[in-house]
């Protein structure tokens, strides 16, 4: 017979789990910050190799100093180009901690798209507005407006391309590469059918940028022919369920695409599961770096950069 006592004791177990996996959670693995690799084979047969760095969501205030120099040592990779995908700051007295954190990095050609948290700071929120298909985005009157101009204009001045609604041809390694991005999604900025246009003919690769990777913008992209997709926002769902996964995406992704590379094409969305066809793009989710300052924990999902090494077919 199972006494008060015994039940007491099992209570008191499942409550100290319950304490330590916030702890891990919280102060651990949130600044545990892990480097991804992959190799995509999206350049023409027989080409060199490109290295892409991809940066997104930092979340960033200016306190967070383990996670600057960490973002700064990036630099020793050498990549041939850099890629941040948005969500940078987390204050109002972010962006010259966020600019030093890129320094280094703006000594290689790159390119940036903005997330909603760099024009807006975070509030605090419902944590279960993540479970449903309202996607947790603040109320207007909430915002806090985030020096976003002076974000801009140092991540220009070191040399980047802004790609929000924007189309440009640029330099990796040794070949010319199409890029077309837009604004965030997520804050319905993204304005696609003003830069929309065919793959260029003459480059080695076309490649889409896009903080929050929505179907719409992805589907869009893909029409036109981009042979890859770069996109963060997610967080790789932030809290995820070991041999589950992510439990949200906060946008209208699937949860299997939440991080890491997987296959995209018109339509996809609603053929989850289903084979990628032929000539299907490639599609790269970043887990991102940071988390808003009121939900400070991952679990399960490690922040991370991702270094991308993009090889003939």
């Amino acid at each position: 017979m199972t006494t008060l006592g015994g039940v007491a004791r099992g209570l008191g177990g499942l409550v100290g789990l319950g304490v330590a996996g916030v702890a891990y959670a919280g102060l651990v693995e949130r600044n545990w910050f892990a480097l991804r690799s992959a190799t995509l084979p999206v350049l023409p047969p027989g080409s060199a190799p490109v290295r892409v760095l991809q940066v997104s969501d930092l979340h960033l205030v200016p306190r967070q100093r383990r996670k600057i120099e960490w973002v700064r040592e990036l630099a020793s990779l050498t990549p041939d180009f850099v890629v941040n995908s948005g969500d940078n700051l987390a204050a109002v007295d972010a962006v010259p901690a966020l600019l030093r954190a890129m320094e280094p990095l703006m000594q290689f050609p790159g390119a940036f798209v903005l997330g909603s948290n760099d024009r807006y700071g975070p509030v605090p929120k419902n944590p279960a507005r993540y479970l449903t298909r309202h996607y947790a985005r603040a109320p207007r009157r909430e915002r806090v407006d985030l020096p976003v101009g002076e974000l801009v204009s140092g991540l220009r001045a070191g040399g980047w391309a802004d790609l929000d609604n924007a189309r440009t041809t640029v330099t990796m390694g040794e070949h010319r590469v199409e890029l077309v991005g837009v604004d965030d999604p997520h804050i319905q900025r993204d304005r696609y059918a003003a830069v929309s246009a065919p793959a260029a003919s003459d480059v080695a690769l076309t490649m889409g940028l896009v903080h929050a990777p929505y179907q719409r913008v992805l589907d869009a992209m893909v029409t036109d022919g981009a042979d890859l997709v770069l996109a963060g926002h997610t967080h790789g769902g932030q809290l995820a369920v070991p041999g589950v996964g992510a439990l949200v995406t906060n946008c209208d992704l699937d949860r299997g695409r939440a991080k890491g590379v997987s296959k995209w094409w018109p339509g996809a969305g609603s053929e989850v599961g289903r084979p990628a066809p032929e000539g299907a793009a490639y599609l790269h989710v970043s887990a991102g770096l940071g988390t808003s300052p009121f939900a400070p924990v991952r679990f399960a999902c490690r922040p991370e950069a991702t270094l991308l090494t993009l090889v003939g077919r």
